[in-house]
């Protein structure tokens, strides 16, 4: 590995981001999980409730689970909107600093 990399790894901000990213992306899978697994628990546990037709052919548990489809792709929205605008670009600037450092530039 070299030295950039391991001044990188060793900085105490990229252990920060490090964690703020492991924060992130823990709290989007509870919520995730916390979704999936209510609806299962909904399916096991709620089938007149989930049954009880909307329309014609539609029942409740149709929009639920399409719901539960879209939630999965807006999390995954949020955290790359998180991580392309915040996340990233910490990254970059900690790189940049430790590169300029490396070669004796000051900020």
């Amino acid at each position: 590995m070299n030295t950039t990399a391991q001044t990188i790894i060793d900085s105490p901000r990229f252990k920060a981001l490090t964690a703020r990213k492991a924060r992130v992306s823990a709290t989007l899978t509870a919520v995730m999980l916390a979704a999936y697994f209510g609806f299962i628990l909904a399916l096991a546990f709620g089938k007149p409730l989930l049954s009880r037709m909307l329309t014609e052919g539609v029942s409740l548990g149709l929009p639920v689970g399409l719901s539960l489809i879209a939630l999965a792709w807006g999390l995954t929205g949020v955290y790359v909107r998180w991580a392309n605008t915040s996340h990233d670009a910490a990254m970059a600037e900690l790189r940049d600093e430790i590169e300029a450092e490396g070669r004796g530039e000051t900020r």
